[in-house]
């Protein structure tokens, strides 16, 4: 039933929101640096996978469920934002947009020296990420009591 899967997927983002939080909190105590040891490039790196994976599942999972629970049309990627936009779960649409191309190019980057280049944008919008899972949280708390 659709609700279990929607308690279910709230469990789920709250850890993922759990583990962002550790990794940005420990890459903003570091900061952006020209050159990082070899441990700061690791913390980073760990950022940069759970704001992908976070990005990923709050899109593609959390808002497809919402969309789900409340009989929207399963439509494209493009309606899911729109209809979670609508919901006000995030303010900027472009915003978004920015923090999946900056997922793509995570998962897509394999030389490390190009993936320092991005540590700045990953830690500016996995501010934002924590801001937009704790919106959708609330959402789902609010609308639908859990």
């Amino acid at each position: 039933m659709i609700i279990e899967k929607l308690i279910q997927d709230k469990k789920l983002l709250e850890k993922q929101l759990f583990w962002i939080e550790i990794s940005y909190n420990e890459c903003y105590k570091i900061g952006i640096k020209d050159e990082y040891l070899i441990d700061e490039f690791g913390k980073f790196e760990i950022l940069c996978s759970r704001y992908s994976r976070g990005v990923d599942f709050l899109i593609r999972k959390i808002f497809r469920t919402i969309d789900e629970y409340e009989f929207e049309n399963q439509g494209t990627l493009i309606d899911v934002v729109n209809n979670a936009h609508k919901r006000g779960l995030f303010e900027n649409i472009e915003e978004l947009r920015v923090m999946k191309d900056i997922r793509n190019t995570i998962v897509h980057e394999y030389i490390e020296d190009d993936l320092v280049e991005i540590f700045d944008e990953v830690l500016f919008f996995s501010k934002k990420l924590i801001e937009i899972i704790n919106n959708t949280l609330r959402y789902i708390e609010i609308r639908y009591h859990l």
